[in-house]
């Protein structure tokens, strides 16, 4: 029993490591918005601002997170439903902007992988936010840039 212990948790740390290379993390990469406005951005999301999400999910989420947001149980948190991004919509902002060492669902279960960075401005953080706030079973309230200006963002 305890073999396979180790050997679960040796997998999910390769698994974890090899995902965690591929995600998005690391690099600074600045990316515009598709010429709109602060303004524009910070207003509700409009269909640019959710096709933006939906390309950022696709190209920086989808690897842990999976298409539909059920995540991998017991390595990566599902999306779908969650109570943690309906109610704490800010913290996952910080953590698509700074990543996390603490990666919880919000119902008590502890990831094992760290979430690196995945953006780095608010309103690529607050459009991949709202793309799964809009999708994925969640039907959440969206927030808006101005909301969220007040989220530190880490040097990396």
């Amino acid at each position: 029993m305890k073999s396979r212990t180790l050997l679960f948790a040796a997998i999910a740390g390769f698994v974890g490591l090899a995902v965690m290379s591929s995600c998005g993390g690391g690099g600074q990469q600045k990316t515009e918005t598709a010429g709109q406005t602060e303004a524009q951005i910070s207003a509700t999301p409009d269909a640019a601002q959710l096709a933006r999400g939906e390309q950022l999910y696709k190209e920086k989420c989808i690897a842990c997170h999976q298409a539909n947001g059920q995540g991998i149980p017991n390595v990566f948190p599902s999306l779908s439903g969650s109570d943690f991004l309906l109610n704490q919509t800010k913290l996952a902002v910080a953590q698509v902007l700074n990543g996390s060492e603490k990666v919880s669902s919000g119902s008590g279960i502890k990831y094992p992988a760290p979430m690196p960075p995945q953006v780095d401005n608010y309103e690529d953080a607050v459009a991949v936010i709202n793309y799964v706030l809009t999708n994925f079973e969640n039907n959440g309230k969206t927030i808006t840039v101005d909301e969220v200006k007040d989220v530190a963002i880490e040097p990396r």
